[in-house]
């Protein structure tokens, strides 16, 4: 036979995973605060935005025109 609970005891069973939940969110927050590492998050996107857009094979052939021009 199914344990049978009161509508009381399900609302406060509630209540204590809602509480369990926020903690838990909160400290996932504070555990992935990322204020002081943005800038360091920035440079890193853009070096790799300059990498994957082909910027070391152009930036080559560009030093290597000027230095045959010479």
């Amino acid at each position: 036979m199914p344990d049978q609970q009161s509508a009381g005891q399900v609302r406060l069973e509630i209540a204590s995973e809602r509480q369990q939940l926020a903690d838990a969110v909160e400290s996932l927050r504070t555990g992935l605060d990322l204020r002081g590492k943005v800038p360091l998050v920035a440079a890193a996107a853009a070096g790799v935005g300059f990498i994957l857009a082909g910027g070391i094979g152009a930036t080559m052939r560009l030093l290597a025109r000027r230095s045959r021009e010479s």
